[in-house]
């Protein structure tokens, strides 16, 4: 365990990706490291979206309802201004902020600051979202997680949207979102067409 402790102390200023699809576990990744730093006595802050307000405006909370305390921001600039003294700085949903996010964590980790960003990699349609994808070929690490496909059972590759709309940014849970693999998506995206 103090190997560990020592080893979160001594790797500063590196950014880490932790992305994947609806209910794959990014926040729950993302809050556990985060109380990690804590208890190995860093100064840590969490961001988020000021739109994701989901469970809360103001905590990072999971889908199994755990949560932290964090910042909500309207913009990545606002994240380089607050972020001072902190020897860990975490950002939830950061598909959602602007990309200039990308700048940001790069003069960050050049601080001497850890990053660790969690979001969705694609949107419901499957297409690279946000500046999750810049920040996955600038990171020293990247974790991509994986929910379970509510139709077979496979790891999932996607979060379907079962409701309709075309806007790419729609805030929503399991009423509105369904995680799918590969082969289950494609399958429901051809029985949509046929409608």
């Amino acid at each position: 365990m103090n190997e560990n402790l020592m080893c979160e102390n001594h790797h500063r200023g590196r950014i880490e990706v932790v992305c994947g699809s609806m209910f794959s576990g990014k926040t729950e990744e993302l809050i556990r490291r985060m109380k990690r730093a804590k208890f190995a006595k860093q100064k840590v802050e969490i961001f988020k979206p000021a739109i994701d307000t989901r469970y809360s405006e103001e905590d990072v909370v999971s889908h199994d309802q755990n949560s932290i305390p964090s910042t909500p921001v309207e913009s990545s600039g606002a994240i380089l201004l607050l972020a001072e003294g902190n020897d860990v700085v975490g950002i939830d949903e950061a598909q959602f902020l602007d990309d200039g996010l990308v700048d940001v964590c790069n003069e960050l980790a050049n601080r001497g600051i850890r990053v660790i960003i969690a979001g969705l990699d694609m949107d419901f349609k499957g297409i690279p979202f946000g500046p999750i994808p810049a920040l996955c070929a600038i990171a020293d690490k990247v974790t991509k997680v994986h929910a379970i496909c509510v139709k077979c059972g496979a790891l999932a590759y996607v979060s379907h949207r079962i409701v309709p709309g075309d806007k790419r940014v729609m805030l929503g849970e399991q009423a509105e979102y369904e995680p799918l693999c590969r082969e289950c998506y494609q399958k429901a995206v051809a029985n949509e067409q046929k409608k």
